[in-house]
């Protein structure tokens, strides 16, 4: 039997939808209809999404905007163990705390690179094409056995915790998986050509660094509207990357690969739709100001942004 990447949803979905029962049934939750049903909506999409049509599937998703739009998703009053009992249990657990952290990321690399090796009769252990996700999913499995011993605490206790940060991160946790799908639509409606259009129009692409330099800035820009630099990357790298830097001045597209991927993750520090990134760490340290995050990021992005203008001008071209 191959693991695929279904199981990975299916065990997401069974989380989400744990999750949003608990929201459901706490009436002591401001918005636990709205706010459970909004999970629930999204446990479904990943439970049995791949069976539904697709117009019943974007039903679903328009739903879980509206709800969210008219702040329907809501936290609840967190309920944790005082301050006291907090640091006792990190002062007796000390360093065995970073144990589980570490796990996931050792057991994704160790079956990434060695999935082609897991083969059994011939039929693979891991799905190849999703090897990466499917590790990074076993890995949380494994951390969660993991972290349950050191702990001496029960699955139970680590759905109430997904809960409390699910509450916390409230409809942003959608963000990134939305955003995603909005740059294949971007995409497939035309928008890189209209880039095309308009940069070619208006800006003289004729000297490399300008052209460099509306690349790297289209990446950043579209990636602060959209939040995700892979939204962003198939509009500027179809639009600007193949037609101009590659075709025109025939540069090497894995380096402009690299860089403009960089170019873009300097705008996801520079913008509140990169809500993962920059407005949950806001909420989650509880900061009187939900933009600091932002404010501090954003002199190392520009900086950065600069560096990669002439570091993708003098690789791209050797």
């Amino acid at each position: 039997m191959t693991i695929t990447i279904n199981y990975l949803f299916w065990l997401l979905g069974i989380v989400l939808l744990v999750v949003g029962g608990m929201i459901v049934s706490d009436r002591d939750h401001p918005r636990r209809f709205t706010a459970g049903g909004f999970w629930i909506l999204y446990a479904l999409i990943f439970l049995v999404g791949d069976r539904l049509p697709a117009e019943v599937v974007g039903v679903l998703v328009i739903a879980m905007a509206l709800i969210a739009g008219f702040g329907g998703v809501t936290a609840a009053k967190p309920k944790v163990l005082s301050g006291e009992a907090r640091e006792a249990s990190a002062k007796r657990l000390g360093n065995r705390l970073f144990i589980p952290a570490l796990t996931i990321p050792v057991v994704t690399v160790i079956i990434t690179l060695g999935a082609s090796h897991f083969v059994f009769g011939g039929v693979p252990l891991v799905e190849l094409k999703s090897v990466t996700l499917i590790g990074f999913g076993i890995g949380c499995v494994i951390t969660l056995g993991i972290a349950c011993v050191i702990t001496r605490d029960t699955v139970g206790q680590s759905m109430k915790e997904t809960r409390r940060l699910v509450d916390a991160l409230s409809w942003a946790a959608v963000l990134p998986q939305m955003l995603g799908m909005l740059g294949l639509v971007f995409s497939d409606a035309g928008v890189g050509k209209a880039v095309a259009h308009v940069t070619t129009a208006y800006i003289s692409l004729d000297y490399r660094l300008v052209a460099v330099a509306v690349y790297c800035i289209g990446m950043a820009l579209f990636t602060m509207v959209m939040g995700n630099g892979f939204a962003a990357f198939p509009v500027m790298t179809g639009g600007v990357g193949v037609p101009i830097l590659v075709n025109v001045f025939h540069g090497n597209p894995a380096v402009m690969v690299a860089i403009g991927m960089f170019s873009g993750y300097c705008g996801t520090l520079m913008t509140p739709m990169a809500a993962n990134f920059n407005m949950v760490p806001a909420a989650l340290l509880e900061l009187p100001d939900k933009n600091a995050v932002i404010k501090v990021q954003i002199p190392t992005a520009l900086s950065l942004l600069v560096v990669n203008i002439f570091l993708l001008n003098f690789l791209m071209f050797r």
